[in-house]
C-alpha cells in the first residue's frame, strides 16, 4: 500500500506556536483513591492538550485516545505524571496538560436518625508537565448558608440558601478527597445531605439558624482552615450563594499562597 501522507507533520509557515491543542470532553472510566474502600470507580470528563511548535501544521489527535486506552482501568491520581510524560513523548511536545472532572460519592450519616445515604461531590484533577510537574486537586462542596442580616432584622425566621464552595489546592503531601471535603463542609452554616428524616431536618435547620454566615464569612472560614493544614502551599476558595430572595447570586473569592506569608 502506498504510504499515506501525514498532513499534521507538514510545515506551517505562519510562525505561530499554539499553547494548547488536543481533545476535550472525553467520557472515560477512571479509578479514584477512596479513604475507606481503597478504590472508587467513576466516569470522568477528560481534556488532554499539548503545546504545538510553530513549524508543525497540526498534532495527532488519535494519539491522545491511544494513550487513554493504554492506561485503561489504571487512570488514577498516582499515575497522572506517567500519563503526562507519555503525552509529551508520543506527541513530541514540550508541555502536556490533563484535566479530569468526575463525580465522587461519600456515604454520609444524618445527624439525628443516623440514616445513611450516598452524597455526590463534583471533583477535579488537573496536571501539567513541562520542565516540572504541577498538580491541582479541586472539589465543589454544597452547603447551607443563612443570612446574618436577615436573622438580625426579621421578627420571624431568616432567609437561607444553597451555597456552592469550590476549592482548588496545590499540596506537597497527599490529601484525601474526603478530608478536603470535610474541612470545607465545616465552614458553612450547615451541611447538605441527600437523605434527612424529620428529626434531622429540624436539627439541620436549627444548626443553620444558630450559625449565620455571609458569603464573605464562608471563604474566610475556609481560608483559616486550609492555612492550618500541613503541606498545602496554594489554594483558591470560591463561594457562590444562590440567593433565595434576590434575583442574583452572592459571590466571594480568596486566593492564597504559602509563600505570601512564609507559611
Amino acid at each position: 500500500m502506498k504510504t499515506l501522507r501525514d498532513m499534521q507533520m507538514e510545515r506551517d509557515t505562519r510562525n505561530i506556536p499554539i499553547d494548547k491543542v488536543g481533545v476535550k470532553d472525553i467520557h472515560y472510566p477512571i479509578v479514584v483513591m477512596d479513604k475507606k474502600k481503597d478504590r472508587q470507580h467513576t466516569v470522568a470528563r477528560i481534556n488532554m492538550y499539548v503545546d504545538l511548535p510553530h513549524h508543525f501544521k497540526g498534532t495527532h489527535m488519535s494519539r491522545f485516545i491511544e494513550i487513554l486506552n493504554q492506561y485503561r482501568g489504571e487512570i488514577t491520581m498516582r499515575n497522572m505524571g506517567s500519563i503526562l510524560q507519555e503525552m509529551k513523548d508520543r506527541l513530541e511536545a514540550d508541555c502536556a496538560h490533563l484535566e479530569m472532572e468526575f463525580p465522587y460519592f461519600i456515604e454520609k450519616q444524618a445527624p439525628v436518625s443516623g440514616a445513611r445515604s450516598l452524597m455526590e461531590y463534583r471533583c477535579r484533577l488537573s496536571g501539567t508537565l513541562d520542565d516540572r510537574k504541577d498538580f491541582v486537586l479541586g472539589v465543589e462542596v454544597p452547603m447551607t448558608s443563612l443570612c446574618p442580616c436577615s436573622k438580625e432584622i426579621s421578627l420571624r425566621g431568616a432567609h437561607n440558601q444553597r451555597s456552592a464552595v469550590r476549592v482548588e489546592i496545590r499540596s506537597q503531601v497527599f490529601i484525601w478527597i474526603e478530608d478536603l471535603i470535610s474541612w470545607v463542609e465545616e465552614c458553612g452554616s450547615a451541611p447538605v445531605y441527600s437523605l434527612l428524616k424529620r428529626e434531622d431536618e429540624k436539627a439541620v435547620t436549627e444548626q443553620a439558624y444558630d450559625n449565620p454566615m455571609f458569603v464573605e464569612d464562608v471563604v474566610r472560614a475556609v481560608t483559616e482552615k486550609l492555612k492550618g493544614i500541613h503541606g498545602i502551599r496554594w489554594f483558591r476558595v470560591e463561594c457562590e450563594n444562590f440567593e433565595s430572595i434576590h434575583n442574583h447570586s452572592a459571590y466571594a473569592l480568596v486566593e492564597h499562597s504559602a509563600a505570601e506569608t512564609g507559611d
